[in-house]
């Protein structure tokens, strides 16, 4: 298909909102008072300054028109765009994703990595905190497993820690998975995730930004794409957040945007646990197992049914079912009788839990009949 079709617009109005897309100060706000008042972005480029000025826009954008790297950094654009599988979504076009257009501040302009298709499938992001404990990583990795697993597209930041876990748990569960960046596409941030996001787009998902193909890491953009991540979503789960974690705003964001918020309580002595206990003391979803999340928005989108008791990657010869079909015991007592450190054992249990194979009452596990 030729790249304009995709686009949706002719080459020189592509040109010109790629050009419009660069100018300094000129965030998606203004971008679309810009296109309304102009009717074209071609239009805006061509308008005086002083219509620029009796919109309020500030005189360095319209000086910026002229500048050469606006109009080469375009260029650079549209030649990224005549690869194999790299995309452009405007906020005006048809296949823009539906969910993300109806937030009060949808990006203008979505570069795609990847496959764009998923971008209108049944998103649940998944965020939390960049230092998160081996018992968080565990969690959200075993987590995004099985949501992946029961159909859905897991949505979040690429960045270190519980995000990184919940990307590599869908790879896992041979679902799709979209990391939302801070940053342009060419300026992957962080460095140390660029296998990853190689791996994501190999394996059917996406890499995704608003901002300009070479943006640098900038302090400013990573809370602005936060509420990408929760417009592209059914719902947000915060595996494990500070008070302060910046995962925190993105649940704030989704419940502004009316999105449903989910928390997983972790211990009162961890800190790593006080953010996600603050989101559920403000109304936010308690979450110990899948189910609580499928409850609520399964029937939204038709999904698969979560996999049944027993399926997955659960085995019945599993160490952990063997002690628990003879008799429930406290997480602590089974890692005494394994042998296994404490952190082990809980994720191993976590893995279980959400497979269907085993609960937890009063502090003591039990194993479900097989």
């Amino acid at each position: 298909m030729p790249l304009f079709e995709n686009a949706g617009q002719s080459p020189a109005e592509l040109e010109a909102r790629l050009r419009l897309h660069r100018l300094p100060e000129i965030g998606s706000r203004r971008f679309k008072i810009l296109i309304d008042a102009f009717g074209s972005a071609s239009a805006a480029l061509s308008a005086p300054a002083s219509a620029w000025h009796s919109l309020g826009l500030p005189t360095a954008s319209a000086q910026a028109r002229r500048d050469p790297a606006v109009r080469d950094g375009a260029s650079a654009a549209l030649a990224w765009l005549e690869r194999p599988g790299q995309h452009l979504r405007m906020w005006d076009d048809a296949d823009y994703p539906a969910l993300l257009a109806e937030i009060p501040d949808p990006p203008p302009l979505l570069f795609v990595a990847g496959d764009p298709a998923l971008l209108d499938r049944p998103q649940l992001a998944m965020v939390g905190s960049r230092r998160a404990s081996k018992p968080g990583l565990d969690t959200a990795a075993a987590f995004a497993r099985s949501l992946a697993s029961a159909g859905f597209v897991i949505t979040s930041g690429l960045a270190l820690g519980i995000d990184g876990a919940a990307h590599r748990g869908a790879l896992e569960g041979n679902g799709a998975t979209i990391g939302v960046l801070g940053t342009g596409l060419e300026k992957l941030y962080p460095q140390r995730h660029r296998a990853l996001a190689a791996d994501m787009m190999a394996r059917g998902g996406a890499v995704i930004s608003e901002l300009p193909l070479d943006t640098e890491p900038q302090a400013s953009n990573f809370p602005k794409r936060n509420r990408i991540i929760s417009g592209l979503s059914l719902g947000v789960l915060v595996v494990e957040a500070s008070v302060a974690s910046g995962s925190l705003i993105t649940a704030r964001l989704a419940a502004e945007q009316g999105r449903e918020v989910y928390a997983i309580p972790g211990s009162i002595h961890h800190p790593g646990a006080r953010g996600c206990h603050q989101l559920i003391r403000d109304g936010a979803i308690l979450v110990e197992t899948i189910e609580h999340i499928l409850e609520g928005v399964q029937g939204w989108k038709n999904l698969p049914p979560s996999p049944a008791p027993g399926q997955g990657r659960a085995v019945p010869d599993h160490p952990l079912l063997a002690l628990l079909h003879a008799a429930p015991q406290t997480s602590e007592t089974l890692a005494s009788n394994l042998g296994w450190p404490l952190p082990r054992v809980l994720a191993a249990l976590t893995d279980l839990e959400l497979e269907g194979c085993v609960v937890c009452e009063a502090g003591r596990w039990f194993a479900r009949a097989r």
